[in-house]
């Protein structure tokens, strides 16, 4: 006997029907549970099968709705692998949901190739729109919205982030980027040499959950906000460039060497990393230098 497909909302079990045959990208909450839509509940409650990027994690809004529909993993590892089944199983007529660990799939997530490849073959594909950790943080961060671009996650090593961010310093429109919390000071960091100090920013911590924060300000001070540890996913947002030309090497190490003429070394150190945003030991190690060579 097959099961009975429904969800519960508040205790109260309701029937979901079957969709049409296709797949079903599924937005899921980012942080409060209770920002699901119903058409996403009914879509999983009535798919055949739910592609989770990871089942465990998943099984928390399931077990919050009491969606029973059965789930198997499909992430960056094994997705290529498993595209043709998956299509074949449409073709059969099932229909099939694909959710991430939180928010739009394909963002920064699992399940471009899936998708590209239901449409090359000519299946079809319907988004369920819900929660986005960048549009919740466009839409809180207090900068332009009317035109921006996405970069999801930069790359995990400084050289590598800094060519990154460089060809983006003149860019007019708000800049937006995922980042992980153990890397959001060194990221940081980058942005303020590659973009200038006083270049504004904010951070989006811990969306829809009980400890939200945003923190603004120029990026030279949210350098030294979160030097330290920081817990949860961020969203880094830059306002785009005015025009203006960022701060390059020669700007910094002029200004550094104008600083050390009136001030102690240590001193001027502070003062030139503060404004420009740079990491404190790049800046002490080439006061060391211009005294050196003085």
């Amino acid at each position: 006997m097959a099961q009975e497909k429904t969800f519960e909302i508040a205790g109260q079990r309701l029937a979901a029907q079957t969709p049409a045959p296709g797949l079903y990208p599924v937005a899921t909450p980012i942080g409060n549970l209770r920002d699901i839509t119903l058409r996403a509940l009914e879509i999983l409650a009535g798919a055949d099968l739910v592609l989770c990027e990871d089942t465990r994690h998943s099984a928390r809004l399931f077990d919050a709705y009491g969606i029973r529909t059965p789930r198997t993993a499909l992430h960056e590892h094994n997705e290529r692998a498993r595209i043709d089944s998956i299509l074949d199983q449409i073709r059969d007529g099932k229909a099939i949901a694909l959710v991430s660990d939180a928010g739009t799939p394909l963002l920064s997530d699992p399940g471009f190739p899936l998708v590209r490849a239901a449409r090359e073959a000519g299946l079809d594909v319907f988004p369920v729109p819900g929660p986005s950790a960048l549009l919740t943080a466009l839409t809180g961060a207090g900068l332009p919205t009317d035109a921006f671009s996405f970069f999801g996650f930069l790359p995990p090593k400084t050289g590598q982030r800094t060519n990154a961010l460089s060809p983006l310093a003149n860019r007019p429109e708000t800049l937006v980027f995922y980042e992980s919390p153990r890397r959001l000071g060194a990221a940081l960091a980058d942005m303020a040499q590659a973009f200038g100090g006083d270049r504004q920013g904010v951070v989006a911590l811990e969306l829809t959950k009980r400890f939200e924060r945003f923190e603004a300000g120029p990026l030279a001070e949210l350098v030294e906000r979160f030097a330290g540890d920081t817990k949860g996913e961020a969203v880094i947002l830059v306002a785009g460039s005015d025009g203006g030309t960022p701060a390059v090497a020669g700007d910094w190490q002029a200004a550094l060497a104008e600083a050390m003429a009136g001030q102690p070394l240590r001193a001027a150190v502070d003062e030139i990393a503060a404004r420009f945003g740079l990491k404190r030991k790049q800046v002490y190690d080439a006061a060391l230098a211009q005294k050196a060579d003085s």
